[in-house]
């Protein structure tokens, strides 16, 4: 791993969907873990100290929005940036992921061409964790 490359985390239960963002997003640049659940992100979330997690809402055991309540919880991720990837856009429901902190929603089906300019365009927007940035904000 390059320690200049944004560091993301993605978490999602369908592993042809676990394909083919990797796919979209191992040759840009990015340090890409990926988990295929909510429960293994939380247990290697720390280790890796990610810029971005990009997280599924509909998963079996712990949905999105659960992990990402226990994820605030963990030391060092109150300020951690997360984008919903979900087909669960309707107007209400990306207010509610955007009322627990969510800093966007991104609709599922995603372009997987598209999705490593989303990215940086998310990157950009400057609050969002860099690693040994003070002031971080959530």
């Amino acid at each position: 791993m390059n320690d200049d490359n944004p560091r993301i985390m993605y978490v999602e239960d369908e592993a042809d969907i676990r394909e083919i963002a990797e796919f979209a997003l191992e040759d840009e640049g990015f340090d890409l873990l990926i988990c295929a659940s909510g429960e293994a992100a939380l247990e290697q979330v720390s280790a890796f100290s990610p810029d971005l997690i990009l997280l599924d809402v509909m998963m079996p055991l712990m949905d999105g929005p659960s992990t990402l309540k226990l994820l605030r919880e963990l030391p060092g991720q109150a300020a951690t940036s997360v984008v919903f990837l979900t087909a669960k856009v309707q107007p209400s429901e990306v207010e509610a992921y955007l009322a627990l902190g969510a800093l966007a929603v991104i609709a599922k089906p995603f372009d997987p061409m598209a999705l490593p300019e989303q990215i940086r365009e998310l990157l950009s927007r400057g609050n969002v964790k860099k690693p040994g940035a003070s002031g971080d904000q959530a």
